[in-house]
């Protein structure tokens, strides 16, 4: 642009009018007075002050842009993280919960297999006992000195034995 002023620029004092001198163009000289000259480059130099400061607004935008992107992707993967947390709790919770209830049933299932297990067992104990022979007793301690008597039966044998042993007693 300098150098366009500069070929085409041809300074005459005589000429001081205030009427403005167009520059149509590289071929054609146009004088111009020292005031249009002056004109022109203040033109030109706010003209790249205006260019200037409107890149330097288009950068602070873009940064602001940038900041404001980043931003809002921080904020969706930490909300991405906060339901993800939330959903495993919630699957945990579940988990747990069905665990629960399959270690309840199992139990169950265990108890009555044990209750028949001790009936099935009662009933064999009474058979054996009644075929082979079983001990049966009772104890009873009074103030110094031990009561047993016990009822041993072997078959069609019958042996009862009562017996008192003292306790030492010491004071």
């Amino acid at each position: 642009m300098a150098c366009f002023i500069q070929k085409n620029f041809n300074f005459d004092p005589e000429l001081k009018s205030s009427q403005s001198n167009l520059v149509t163009g590289p071929k054609e000289k146009t004088t111009m007075t020292e005031n249009s000259a002056a004109v022109f480059i203040q033109a030109w130099w706010r003209g790249t002050l205006v260019r200037r400061t409107l890149l330097h607004a288009a950068l602070r935008a873009w940064i602001i842009q940038t900041w404001w992107r980043q931003t809002m992707a921080r904020l969706l993967v930490q909300r991405q993280r906060t339901q993800l947390e939330r959903y495993s709790r919630i699957e945990w919770a579940a988990v747990k919960l069905q665990s629960w209830v399959r270690m309840w049933r199992i139990r169950q299932r265990y108890f009555r297999l044990l209750n028949a297990v001790r009936i099935i067992q009662v009933y064999w104990r009474w058979h054996s006992c009644h075929s082979r022979g079983f001990i049966q007793g009772n104890y009873e301690i009074k103030e110094n000195q031990l009561n047993i008597q016990l009822e041993i039966s072997l078959g069609s044998q019958a042996c009862k034995v009562q017996q008192r042993i003292p306790l030492p007693i010491k004071e």
